[in-house]
C-alpha cells in the first residue's frame, strides 16, 4: 500500500480554471486536468525561476517531490499543447498559504499576499507607495495560526 501523499502548500488560486484553444468549443475538446498543487510548481519554477530547493521549500515538500509534481505537470501541459487539449485545472492535495491583507491609501485597492514574500514596495493597481496592512490586520500577526490549514483533498484525475 502506498504512503499517502503529504499536503503541499500553494500560495493561490489560479485566477482562470480552464484554458482551451481558440475558435473550438470546450464541449468537443479532450480535457487534460492539472492539479492546484502542479499549477503552483508551474509559477513557482517557470514564472517565479526559482531554483527546485527553493520551489520545494515554499510547497513545503522535499526537492525530490518537487521534482516529480513539476515533471508531471509540464508533462500535462505539453500534451495539452500539442494535441490541441483543453486544459483544466482542478483537484489535487494542497492547503493555502495563511496570508496578509494589504490597502493602497492611494487609490482604495486591497490585497492579499502569503506570508513570507516580504511588504510590497508599491500597489499593484496604481503603483503608489502609500501601502499598509489592513485595519483590521494589524497586530494580529501572531495571534493567528499560520500554516496550519487543512488540507483540501479534491478530486484526483484519472490517469
Amino acid at each position: 500500500m502506498a504512503r499517502p501523499r503529504n499536503c503541499r502548500q500553494v500560495a493561490s488560486m489560479p485566477g482562470n480554471d480552464y484554458f482551451k484553444p481558440g475558435g473550438v468549443p470546450l464541449s468537443a475538446l479532450e480535457q487534460v486536468i492539472l492539479t492546484v498543487d502542479e499549477f503552483e510548481a508551474i509559477r513557482l519554477a517557470d514564472l517565479e525561476n526559482l531554483y527546485q530547493e527553493q520551489a520545494a521549500e515554499k510547497m513545503k515538500v522535499s526537492r525530490q517531490t518537487f521534482g516529480r509534481i513539476i515533471d508531471s505537470a509540464h508533462q500535462k501541459v505539453a500534451e495539452a499543447l500539442v494535441k490541441g487539449k483543453a486544459l483544466k485545472i482542478e483537484g489535487g492535495e494542497f492547503k493555502m498559504a495563511a496570508m496578509r491583507k494589504f490597502k493602497c491609501y492611494e487609490c482604495q485597492y486591497t490585497w492579499d499576499l502569503p506570508y513570507g514574500t516580504g511588504r510590497p514596495e508599491s500597489c499593484p493597481s496604481c503603483k503608489s507607495g502609500k501601502v499598509q496592512r489592513t485595519q483590521e490586520e494589524r497586530g494580529y500577526a501572531g495571534r493567528f495560526d499560520r500554516g496550519q490549514s487543512r488540507c483540501f483533498r479534491g478530486p484526483q484525475p484519472r490517469e
